[in-house]
Parts: C-alpha cells; sequence; structure tokens
C-alpha cells in the first residue's frame, strides 16, 4: 500500500498495472494477504486510536474557532466509538472466509463442436474510492479489492488525515510480506488532486464517493467514469393499522436511533389515518424517551395532543415543514407524515425517498408483498429496522458503499458488487463466416452446458 505524493496520473498507472497482476493471484494469495492486513491493524490498534484522537481534537479546535463539523461527521469519524474498532477487524476477516468470487463460471454454451463460450466473473479493474471521515474505509476497502482481485486508490477527507495515515502506514507494511503488488492499495494525499484522478478515465474504471451529499453530488457531476454510490439516505417507514404495538415501536426506534447519523436510519414515518390513535402513540412516547425530535404534520400533531405524556415534550413535538419531508436529518430528528392507506404510503416514498432503503410494519402478508414490489429502492423490509442494510449484516463481511444505482449493483456494495465478467470461447480455428443461412452455411448449436 502507497502512501503517496506521486501525481495522479502515475498513482492511477501504477493502480493499472498492479490490477493485471493482483487478478492473476490464487486465493490462497489474496488470503494471506487479509490476514496480514489483519494481524497489523490488531498489532497498532493503540497507534491508530492515538492517531484518531488527535483527529478528533482538531475537530473540536474547528468548532472552537467557530468552524463545525457536523455531529453526523464527527461521528463517523470517531474510530474509538464502541464496538467500531472490532467492527472493522471482524469485516477484514469476514471478507477472507467468502468464495473466491474471482474465475467463477456463470454460463456455458456449446456454439458449435469443438467451439465452447464460457462466461466468467473478473475484478472492474482500478476503483477510486473517495471518501469523508470513516476512517475504518480504507481497512474495508483494501480488504475487498484484494479479497476481489481489484486495485483501489483512496482519497480521504482532511478531517481524518491523522486516522488514515495511521491505518495505511500499518496495511502497507503488512502487505509488504505478501504478493500483493504495491501499487494495488493506495492512499493518495496530494492535496486537490480529486479533479485530476476523476479526468483519469483510461485508468479508473469505478468512482465509489462515500461521504454527505454535497461530495456525491459533486463526484457525479465531474466525472466520466461510472459512479458507484448513493446522494442520499433518506429511508421511510409506513406504519400500517395492522402492526403488532410492541414490535412496530422497537423497529421504530431501532430505525431511528441505533446509530442516528448513518445512511440507513430512518428519517420519514409514514402513519396510516387509522393508526394514529392505536399505534402511533406508543411508538411516539418511545421515540421521544431516547431524545428524538417529531416534526409532525397536522393529524399526527393533534394524535398526540390528546397523550398524557405530550405535555412533558412539548418541545419535542413540532410543526413539520415540506422540506422535512425531503431532508436527511442524520440526527435525532424524524418527519411524521399521515397518510390514508398502502398506496398513498407507495406514492409519498417514490415521490420524495432516494431509492436506498424502506420498509413496512404490517400484520397482513399480502400488504406487506404489494408494498415491497411497488416501491423503488435497493432495500424494501417487512417488518424490520432500516438499520438491516448493511454489508456485514448481509454477510458480505463488510461492504465499499450502498449503491442506489439501477445497474450493475444496488444496495449493500461487498465482493459481489466489485466484481464484472468477460466471455470466453475455446475453439478449433472456426470462423464466424461459417454460419448461417445460405448454402454451404451451418447454424450454431447453441447447446446450454452444465455449469
Amino acid at each position: 500500500m502507497s502512501l503517496t505524493n506521486s501525481s495522479a496520473v502515475d498513482a492511477a498507472r501504477d493502480a493499472k498495472s498492479a490490477s493485471h497482476v493482483l487478478a492473476t493471484l490464487p486465493a490462497a494469495a489474496r488470503n494471506d494477504a487479509l490476514t496480514a492486513i489483519y494481524a497489523g491493524l490488531e498489532a497498532g490498534r493503540d497507534e491508530i486510536l492515538a492517531a484518531n484522537a488527535r483527529d478528533l481534537e482538531a475537530a473540536r479546535q474547528q468548532a472552537a474557532d467557530g468552524q463545525p463539523l457536523s455531529q453526523s461527521l464527527v461521528s463517523r469519524l470517531d474510530l474509538g466509538r464502541k464496538g467500531k474498532f472490532e467492527d472493522m477487524l471482524k469485516g477484514i476477516l469476514d471478507v477472507r472466509e467468502l468464495e473466491d468470487p474471482v474465475g467463477k463460471v456463470t454460463l456455458r454454451t456449446r456454439l458449435d463442436e469443438g467451439l465452447d463460450l464460457e462466461r466468467v466473473t473478473c475484478p472492474i479493474g482500478v476503483l477510486l474510492i473517495i471518501f469523508e471521515a470513516r476512517p475504518e474505509v480504507i481497512a474495508n476497502i483494501a480488504s475487498l479489492a484484494v479479497k476481489s482481485g481489484n486495485s483501489a486508490i483512496l482519497k480521504g477527507g482532511k478531517e481524518s488525515t491523522e486516522s488514515f495515515k495511521a491505518i495505511s502506514k500499518v496495511i502497507s507494511e503488512a502487505l509488504t510480506k505478501t504478493q500483493v503488488p504495491n501499487g494495488a492499495i493506495q492512499l493518495v494525499t496530494t492535496r486537490d488532486v480529486i479533479p485530476q484522478l476523476l479526468d483519469l478515465d483510461q485508468y479508473i474504471d469505478l468512482v465509489i464517493p462515500r461521504g454527505g451529499n454535497e461530495l456525491v453530488r459533486y463526484i457525479k457531476s465531474s466525472t466520466k467514469i461510472p459512479v458507484l454510490g448513493h446522494a442520499d439516505g433518506l429511508c421511510s417507514m409506513f406504519l400500517e393499522q395492522s402492526a403488532d404495538p410492541k414490535m412496530a415501536a422497537e423497529v421504530i426506534v431501532d430505525s431511528k436511533t441505533n446509530y442516528p447519523a448513518a445512511c440507513n436510519s430512518l428519517e420519514t414515518l409514514l402513519v396510516q389515518e387509522s393508526a394514529l390513535d392505536t399505534l402511533f402513540p406508543a411508538a411516539a412516547q418511545a421515540l421521544l424517551a431516547k431524545g428524538v425530535m417529531l416534526r409532525c404534520d397536522p393529524k399526527s400533531k393533534a394524535a398526540l395532543a390528546k397523550a398524557s405524556f405530550a405535555s412533558q415534550h412539548g418541545d419535542k413535538i413540532v410543526d413539520a415543514k415540506d422540506a422535512d419531508f425531503d431532508t436527511e436529518f442524520l440526527a435525532l430528528e424524524l418527519a411524521v407524515k399521515t397518510v390514508s392507506g398502502l398506496e398513498e404510503a407507495v406514492a409519498h416514498v417514490n415521490t420524495h425517498g432516494s431509492k436506498h432503503t424502506d420498509a413496512i410494519l404490517t400484520a397482513s402478508q399480502e400488504l406487506a408483498e404489494r408494498f415491497m414490489n411497488s416501491v423503488d429502492a435497493a432495500g424494501t423490509y417487512w417488518n424490520a429496522s432500516t438499520r438491516m442494510a448493511d454489508g456485514m449484516r448481509y454477510g458480505f463481511g463488510t461492504e465499499v458503499g450502498i449503491s442506489t444505482n439501477k445497474i450493475h449493483s444496488r444496495g449493500p456494495v461487498g465482493l459481489e458488487g466489485l466484481m464484472i465478467y468477460k466471455y470466453k470461447i475455446r475453439g478449433r480455428g472456426q470462423v464466424a463466416g461459417s454460419y448461417g443461412e445460405g448454402d454451404g452455411k451451418k447454424p450454431f448449436l447453441h447447446e446450454r452446458l452444465p455449469l
């Protein structure tokens, strides 16, 4: 792993050359590299957390100087947050134990006797990952890239400089003991390098931005390279009248408060009008007890006004504005809207959602299936927290991000999302001109063969 101040062109060229070597390494060699990365990070834990503490102190100093970082960004920056470092390490081992994704045959067709076609999985090539905060991204991406046979160039935000320097140093030392080429995983620290990297479509095959709305939209508008990611995590949940009250309250609270700064946290609660007096008050009380501010439309606010607990939380129950239903709060705030039923709920999600993750709480399987089929999102859930939208929870080991794209890969992107495929034909000198209609021509067999 190179901690490099070389030019963008040199870094991209080195990554492309390394990708050709990495793609041919056997699975055992790639897994050995993951073992080395894990051991190095475990041994370097204290040094890495000390570096991360310096980043956090710098963020606090910015706040003192009147240049505060958002609370959601600071939360993502904190590698010492309970379980975060352990999750990073576990993700590396989980990825190592996954089936090798390289060279899997997904189609076999006999075109003619002695002329066989295969479709085989292969790495995409060179990934450019641009991220804000989230120092664990370095380990996540390095692991997934090595396992999938891709090279990766990482550019972190200035707020996590000390953290990613410490992590990159550890990973660099670990990889020197493996067969992975030096240029396969690079951390670029050159200032103002992003525009240059985004212009190098001859070397870089896929850009994955991980950060706020502003960063992602900038990336998407500034490059010809395909971009995989999402600009917003505007997740909605529909509380339908037949839902179990206790279950509904628990799922809603987890979706909003488990980690409010995450892109898969709940931002809009849609309440069926017939559930305003039966299900909604218990869920609202549980949310208020966790410190959540409820931005309610008139009907939902009126329903809460009748509840005995409302007077205790007057400052946390406020009027919703139209903009609240298009806002990713990333904080203990939740927009609440009343809907007549399933059709209005689906229409709202498809109009205001970000195609990330949306859920329904109901006892009706029929309504649940209709909701999940009708909502246009990468993830649609029935009676489950939106926080389940995560590569590790899906069994992907870890993820490079969550995609709301309509092509290639959607949802949490793990190894499978970092693969593409190629077609191989094995023949005996056949030429295209021998096949077709007419005299002297022969038809193709197009016989499907077992994998």
